[in-house]
């Protein structure tokens, strides 16, 4: 298993704080944060990382599902 940086989890953590805010900005779509800021966006998971990984040169990537609260769960 591979061990994520501190950095990462930072990340995590930071965009987790700050749901409500990314929420709004980006409705139901996946954000990649780095250094606390998003650096890309969008509703295809895989695209986000991917363009992340290319525009930072990073193997890890902390993603984010910003979720408005609308969905249900069953």
């Amino acid at each position: 298993m591979r061990h994520m940086s501190e950095e990462f989890w930072d990340d995590l953590d930071w965009a987790r704080s700050n749901h409500t805010q990314l929420a709004k900005q980006y409705p139901d779509e996946w954000v990649a944060v780095i250094n606390r800021k998003v650096v890309a966006f969008g509703k295809n998971l895989k695209r986000v990382k991917e363009s992340a990984m290319k525009k930072f040169n990073k193997k890890e990537i902390a993603v984010f599902f910003a979720d408005c609260g609308e969905h249900i769960y069953g």
